[in-house]
């Protein structure tokens, strides 16, 4: 068995070996290589820009960070709401049905538009600090993260509604045979088992959330890839957006085997058997 699983590497390695040499040499030996060398990847270019580009990384995980606990929050309770079995919250089932078919249907980027440029011509006055982002009630720093809790919360409670729905109906039976109410099952039953479910899709779903926060650039916010498409602008010169891609590759690669190995994690703890 360990003979073969070091023939089937060697093989893997071998074939992936040959299949990026092959592709390397047929974009370098086409006509336009060296026009999209001098355009996408001038070295000069890439290491000149690449600390000025690096410097706004930090934004990026802020806006992450300032978004990430009020999407889990708000996504649960949009999750519980389209969960109730009580005739009487009927409307606030109603109410979480409507509103992840609103906003999984419209795209992000047209959330961020109205959101962002739209609630501001409210013209509200007064300031907010929040995870060392502050300014005005009209700040694109604010108006961009809601923008995306809103969003990305309707997609995490359907995540989390799939893991609900997921704990066995003999947990709820068990629960109300010891006396429990409704809420308590939820909270000390159905919830915890429902959480630990759900932490891969989750996960992968903050991934995105890393990545899109570039999109809070339209609205003015100066992050890495602001940054990079100024600089490109003064030199049209594309490389700038290449470094920018490699540092959210640098960010995002480590969080995606990380969230890789969870997953694997999980399926052995689950299963019984091991994943290779």
């Amino acid at each position: 068995m360990r003979q073969q699983r070091r023939k089937a590497a060697a093989i893997a390695v071998v074939s992936t070996v040959v299949t990026v040499v092959a592709v390397a040499y047929f974009v370098t030996h086409t006509s336009g290589w060296p026009k999209v060398k001098r355009t996408f990847f001038d070295a000069e270019r890439f290491k000149q820009d690449f600390p000025a580009i690096v410097h706004f990384l930090w934004v990026d995980v802020k806006l992450f960070l300032q978004c990430a606990p009020f999407i889990v929050l708000w996504g649960l309770t949009i999750a519980l709401c389209r969960n109730t079995r009580n005739p009487l919250l009927y409307p606030l089932r109603l109410f979480a049905a409507v509103y992840t078919d609103f906003f999984r249907g419209v795209p992000i980027i047209l959330t961020i538009y109205l959101v962002g440029f739209g609630i501001p011509k409210l013209g509200l006055s007064g300031e907010f600090r929040i995870l060392g982002f502050g300014g005005a009630w009209n700040s694109p720093y604010l108006w961009g993260p809601i923008a995306l809790i809103l969003a990305y919360s309707a997609y995490v409670a359907e995540v989390f509604r799939s893991g609900i729905e997921g704990v066995h109906e003999s947990q709820r039976a068990g629960a109300r045979s010891l006396g429990l109410s409704h809420g308590q099952t939820m909270r000390h039953v159905v919830v915890p088992q429902a959480a630990r479910r759900v932490v891969p899709p989750l996960m992968n779903d903050f991934l995105s959330l890393q990545k899109d926060v570039a999109l809070l650039s339209v609205l003015g916010i100066i992050e890495v890839f602001r940054k990079a498409t100024s600089i490109k602008d003064l030199t049209a010169n594309f490389t700038p957006l290449v470094a920018a891609a490699v540092i959210f590759l640098a960010l995002t690669i480590p969080e995606t085997r990380l969230v890789d190995w969870y997953s694997s994690r999980q399926r052995r703890r689950t299963s019984g058997s091991v994943i290779t």
